[in-house]
């Protein structure tokens, strides 16, 4: 039994070999490696269960399936939903195949998705608007008009935008595993489908704001957080609390002084370490309901960290310098004699 819990599959991506266990997938194991051979996922999410295989941006070429059977893939497949065999080998950023597939499949996303970046509190950690910087062409050849949807309230405190919406099924998932009462769900077929409640009724629970945080793009957004302001002119701070609903690890997101959104806390893929209630989300906004902890790490090519600082008392951005003060004062002095 020990023997084979310890059997791992060697398997090589991009040139980088990693062993892994048997039913790991070509995703997941890329994810050991890290770096930028990691594919895009906006649908796949390692905490839900059943998620992956819906939005094809993970896609990769397997030219070699096995030691075995060495024989490659006839064609690109779903890195989330592709499990590796040993003596596998994988090509993504190395494959222009894979490159230009992406660069199609980005712009079938964007094909109904508006873009109005510029007004959605999604802009800066929107994993849209990287793939559309990173494998997004400059047009589009989508000549038909574009699909729309009235904004729906989901109560007082989710709005859902399903213009913005790209089916990745994450709300769903998410609603269906922490809760019991799911109300909201995949509504039409084709290009009619949307995400909605049946009749509008309102998504009512302790989770429900989880549904924010694992939304890819800005279709379920946060109405007390609506407008007021950008994420790289906050501070993320991680924080806890003793709550009795959830683990109380949040994100506490501050401008100035003042709390002005609370998420759970992320991992370096995007995704949410440990689900957070709606109490420790949307009820407590300030710092005396908190322990703080530390900055919260953030990757140096984020928007947000243009204004982020690993101290919580940052030195001041201007430091005082003596010789320039005094030419300062000598050029005023000059200036007033000329008046």
């Amino acid at each position: 039994m020990a023997e084979a819990e310890d059997v791992k599959f060697k398997v090589t991506i991009d040139g980088i070999p990693v062993e892994v266990a048997p039913g790991t997938s070509i995703l997941n194991a890329a994810r050991q490696i890290g770096g930028d051979i990691v594919p895009p996922a906006m649908c796949y999410y390692s905490k839900l269960e059943g998620s992956g295989g819906k939005c094809r941006t993970c896609l990769v070429k397997v030219s070699k399936g096995s030691e075995k059977d060495p024989r490659p893939m006839p064609k690109l497949v779903a890195s989330c939903r592709t499990t590796v065999m040993d003596g596998m080998e994988v090509q993504n950023i190395t494959s222009p195949e894979v490159v230009e597939a992406r660069k199609g499949v980005v712009e079938i996303l964007l094909i109904n998705h508006p873009l109005d970046c510029p007004i959605c509190d999604q802009a800066g950690e929107c994993k849209l608007q990287d793939l559309g910087y990173e494998h997004g062409s400059a047009h589009t050849r989508y000549e038909f008009n574009r699909r729309t949807f009235e904004r729906i309230d989901l109560g007082d405190k989710i709005q859902l935008h399903m213009n913005r919406c790209i089916l990745c099924y994450r709300c769903v998932y998410v609603a269906n595993q922490l809760t019991d009462q799911r109300v909201h769900g995949i509504l039409g077929r084709g290009d009619h489908a949307e995400i909605s409640t049946y009749i509008e009724n309102v998504i009512d629970n302790d989770f429900s704001g989880n549904v924010i945080d694992v939304c890819p793009v800005g279709a379920l957004t946060d109405k007390t957080f609506r407008f007021k302001n950008r994420v790289w002119f906050t501070k993320p701070v991680d924080a806890h609390r003793d709550c009795p609903t959830c683990s109380g690890k949040v994100t506490l997101w501050y401008k100035g002084e003042e709390v002005i959104r609370v998420t759970a806390r992320k991992d370096e893929f995007g995704e949410v370490e440990e689900f957070i209630c709606n109490t420790c989300r949307f009820d407590q906004k300030k710092t005396s309901d908190w322990v703080l902890e530390e900055p919260t790490e953030i990757d140096r090519h984020s928007v947000i960290s243009a204004n982020h600082y690993e101290l919580f008392n940052p030195p001041k951005v201007v430091k005082e310098n003596p010789m320039l003060q005094e030419q300062n004062r000598e050029q005023l002095a000059r200036t007033e004699k000329l008046k």
